[in-house]
């Protein structure tokens, strides 16, 4: 038998399922991992091992049960599988940092929606993962703790918000894990760190937590290693009794799946949707960014790998691709970063405190601050419009293509200007550039927000690696883009091309 860490998700869930495996020796396995290799990788923040034990102990006297002839019952879907959530996500009797030394670190007094979800699917968490403050960046890094590092080279960035989580999938410390994304935070990652990663369509899973998410931007989705183990996460994302009725709402008629609803009615339709193909599908390759306006951008070489490769993949697999010129208006970078840091404006923080925020926090608090309701209401109403525009444009395609990040990963402190290149050191010594940091990133990851200002879903696959075949070298993804309700066909498509 493999190593347990090296089974797929789908491969581990069967075998705790069949009592092949217990949930305490999965959680003891991840736990020896996990103090093994994060001391050098950043992923976790806090570890929960003592109570990861006793929730397996559970785990096990609940799967004793179902085998009770007398009194059989149901195991949940994920019953015994060991996952982290990042820490942004409220986890009872668990402290939730936020990323921050500005804040108080108290444990939460309840799950979080996200939580609750996966707790009641039967997970057992191990403990919180990396993010940057408040989620608000595109690297895992913070003044709490080490950074989190891409561990296919630990000098780069394992990107964020949802950093420490993929490293953490990456690295094998767990299996799959939960991200939120409300800019790029679940596609990001994934793509910097070989991963696969969707973005659900807005409304479908419990929202990710976020310090104010006026734009409804934010979504809960999974990080995994294959289009297999994503799909049986987000059957449990969207299975939960709490979550039925907000996935109903979105659910749509998903062309991959012969006109059937997108929205499981019990469980396990994302999985069992990759057993078909996915049909013919027109698919819009587009480099247009709504960002290159005011930040002009040339994309790396490995970035345009990619996107080759991803075009070769698609068309060997019968899809037609052609190219999209996709028109954005250019208000949108001031607009959208309105919406996007109205949230930390209203963070309750001490003002003896704000000395203790990173320069970028501290800088877009101070400016949402100061800006007027107004404001923000023109820039919703805005983003509100581009929504509407952006989607009829897309409609033209069944999916629109693009790479999922424009460089490769990046080094660690490469965002901050730092040259301690670990990021855990006093506020005062991280370079004080907010504007020059957001540029950076802006340009690392031009073609991630405007999906969720659109509410689309999304997903980034890993179809490249810069030294030539999987595990060489830094990977490299493509970005596939899809209608309302499309999330079964984007992971049928990146099944079907190998991932």
């Amino acid at each position: 038998m493999a190593e347990i860490h090296e089974l797929s998700a789908v491969g581990l869930r069967d075998a705790l399922s069949s009592g092949k495996l217990s949930a305490r020796e999965a959680a003891e396995h991840f736990l020896a991992r996990i103090e093994a290799r994060n001391p050098g990788l950043g992923a976790f923040i806090t570890v929960t091992a003592e109570q990861a034990r006793v929730d397996a102990a559970r785990a096990d006297a609940l799967y004793a049960r179902s085998q009770d002839s007398r009194s059989p019952g149901e195991l949940p879907l994920l019953h015994g599988m060991p996952v982290a959530f990042k820490d942004l996500t409220d986890v009872a009797g668990v402290v939730t940092t936020h990323g921050s030394a500005a804040l108080d670190h108290k444990p939460a007094p309840v799950d979080g929606a996200l939580a609750a979800v996966l707790k009641r699917a039967g997970v057992v968490s191990l403990g919180k993962t990396q993010v940057p403050e408040f989620g608000l960046t595109a690297y895992s890094e913070n003044l709490i703790a080490p950074p989190s590092r891409n561990p296919h080279a630990l000098s780069r960035s394992s990107g964020g918000s949802s950093g420490g989580s993929a490293a953490a999938v990456a690295a094998g410390l767990v299996p799959f894990a939960p991200g939120s994304d409300g800019g790029g935070s679940i596609r990001i990652p994934a793509a910097a760190c070989g991963l696969v990663g969707l973005k659900p369509g807005r409304g479908l899973v419990p929202a990710g937590e976020s310090t104010g998410d006026p734009a409804r931007l934010v979504v809960a989705g999974p990080l995994a290693r294959s289009a297999e183990d994503a799909a049986l996460m987000l059957d449990a994302l969207v299975s939960a009794p709490e979550s039925a009725e907000p996935a109903q709402e979105a659910a749509a008629t998903d062309p991959g799946t012969s006109g059937h609803k997108a929205v499981p009615d019990g469980g396990g339709r994302y999985l069992a949707a990759l057993s078909r193909p996915p049909r013919q599908l027109r698919i819009g390759v587009s480099l247009d960014s709504p960002w290159q306006a005011i930040f002009p951008f040339t994309p790396d070489a490995e970035a345009m790998d990619a996107l080759d490769a991803g075009v070769r993949l698609l068309e060997a697999a019968g899809h037609f691709t052609a190219e999209a010129a996709v028109r954005y208006d250019n208000r949108y970078p001031d607009a959208f970063t309105t919406a996007w840091t109205a949230g930390v404006g209203n963070a309750r923080i001490a003002p003896q405190r704000e000395a203790l925020l990173t320069p970028l926090t501290r800088t877009f608090r101070r400016r949402a601050q100061q800006r007027s309701v107004s404001k923000l209401n023109e820039a919703l109403g805005f983003l509100r419009q581009f929504e509407r525009d952006t989607i009829a444009q897309y409609a033209h395609w069944d999916l629109v293509l693009m790479p999922a990040l424009a460089q490769t990963p990046r080094p660690v402190g490469w965002f901050t200007g730092s040259s301690h290149g670990d990021g855990y050191w006093p506020a005062s010594e991280w370079a004080g550039d907010a504007d020059g940091d957001y540029r950076k990133q802006c340009e690392y990851a031009p073609w991630s927000s405007m999906v969720n200002v659109c509410g689309l879903p999304a997903i980034s696959i890993p179809v490249h690696w810069t030294g030539g075949s999987p595990g060489a070298g830094l990977p490299m993804g493509i970005q596939l883009v899809g209608p309302m309700g499309s999330e079964a066909l984007l992971l049928q498509v990146a099944a079907q091309i190998g991932y």
